[in-house]
């Protein structure tokens, strides 16, 4: 695996553990995140970092596998371009639904 690549692929795993270290004891819900404004512009600066990482990744390997590339790209993009209208619904389904599964495969990437 390309140098720039592994190094991208570390910095998705940073963003998204820093995701998880600011949900105290592992405990996710809904109510905090909502009603947390520094939360919220928290996770949405590690998904621009993990959708920028994922953008520059896809410019070296196009066939990398990790599931939903091109939309981790496009939610970096909603969220920096897209801001006004950027539902604390999606930003969660992101943060519950989404970020596990990437980060299960960009450590079996890391192992490979």
């Amino acid at each position: 695996m390309d140098k720039t690549v592994k190094k991208h692929l570390n910095d998705i795993l940073m963003a998204i553990d820093e995701v998880e270290s600011y949900f105290e004891g592992g405990q996710k819900l809904y109510v905090n995140f909502s009603t947390d404004l520094k939360l919220r512009r928290a996770v949405e600066r590690d998904i621009e970092i993990i959708g920028e990482a994922t953008n520059r990744i896809l410019k070296t390997d196009k066939e990398i596998s990790i599931t939903n590339a091109r939309k981790i790209v496009d939610a970096r993009n909603w969220i920096i371009h897209g801001y006004d209208s950027l539902s604390v619904d999606i930003l969660w389904s992101i943060v519950v639904n989404h970020l596990p599964r990437l980060r299960e495969e960009v450590v079996d990437l890391l192992a490979q």
